[in-house]
């Protein structure tokens, strides 16, 4: 193989490395793309996971505001994210009442 070959395969492979990111970063793409999608009013991120592929994101996101506050309705997502924090999918695993979550 001649020296410019190899560094054609060099830079091909250069190109094809893709660059991770952070929990945090992830966290926050997976919210704001759940929120950009979905166009609710995001609460909180819950929870995060690394997967073989990327990242699982769970956000938590107000779908219905009532009065009072304490009765407002809930739903939690699982946003699956890439490795460089593109969505690849979502799902509502939840809805529930603000205060009525998980007990213990």
């Amino acid at each position: 193989m001649t020296d410019d070959a190899r560094a054609r395969e060099r830079e091909a492979a250069e190109e094809e490395y893709l660059q991770p990111v952070s929990a945090a970063e992830a966290a926050r793409a997976g919210l704001r793309q759940l929120v950009e999608l979905t166009g609710r009013e995001p609460s909180v991120t819950t929870s995060l996971e690394a997967i073989e592929d990327g990242w699982l994101v769970g956000v938590e996101v107000v779908e219905a505001r009532r009065i009072p506050t304490s009765i407002d309705l809930l739903g939690l997502y699982e946003v699956e994210l890439d490795i460089e924090g593109n969505l690849l999918g979502y799902r509502r695993v939840r809805r529930y009442q603000r205060g009525k979550g998980e007990v213990g």
